[in-house]
C-alpha cells in the first residue's frame, strides 16, 4: 500500500492510527542516529533517507534525476517495513545485524535482501535499530554501492 504524502509528517499522519506511533518513534529513532548529510523525505510513498546530489551528483542509476536512495520506512498492511539498503550490499553489516538481533528480540527474524518486517509494534527492536543506522556514513554508503551496484569503486 503505497501512502501519497509529501512530507514525512503527512506520511505518519496518513498512515493507519495502529502504526503511527511506531513509525513516529522510528522515525525519531533513525533521526537521532543516522549520519549528518543524509537527508529525510518521502521517496516510493515511503519515509526516506537518501545520499542528496550535492554530495553524490549521479544520483540513484535507475533513476539519475533521484537521490541516492540509503532507507525507507513504510507502513504495509500487514507489518512495518525498514528497508536499509546496506543490509543488502554489505553482508558484514547483515551478519552483524541479524546476530544482534538473536541478542535482543524472542521473535524470529523475518527479513528480505535489504527488508525488516515487524508484524507488531512491540517487537521492533527500536535501540538496535537506533545502532543500525551509526554504522554507516554517506561516503561509506556512497562507495559500497558504486562498488556494489555500479561494478567500480567511486571516482
Amino acid at each position: 500500500m503505497q501512502i501519497k504524502a509529501s512530507t514525512p509528517d503527512e506520511y505518519i499522519q496518513l498512515v493507519e492510527e495502529t502504526k503511527q506511533e511506531a513509525l513516529s518513534k522510528l522515525r525519531e529513532v533513525i533521526n537521532a542516529n543516522i549520519p549528518k548529510d543524509f537527508e529525510e523525505c518521502i521517496a516510493y510513498g515511503m519515509l526516506a533517507w537518501v545520499v542528496p546530489h550535492s554530495l553524490y551528483p549521479a544520483g540513484y542509476h535507475c533513476s539519475p534525476q533521484l537521490p541516492l536512495p540509503f532507507a525507507n520506512v513504510a507502513a504495509q498492511k500487514n507489518f512495518i517495513s525498514i528497508y536499509h539498503m546496506c543490509l543488502y550490499a554489505n553482508d558484514e553489516l547483515k551478519e552483524w545485524f541479524v546476530g544482534e538481533h538473536q541478542k535482543v528480540s524472542p521473535k524470529k527474524l523475518d527479513m528480505g535482501k535489504s527488508c525488516i518486517r515487524y508484524k507488531k509494534a512491540e517487537d521492533i527492536p527500536f535501540d538496535l535499530i537506533g545502532e543500525l543506522f551509526t554504522k554507516i556514513t554517506p561516503e561509506q554508503w556512497i562507495n559500497q554501492y558504486t562498488k556494489s551496484f555500479l561494478g567500480h569503486k567511486k571516482t
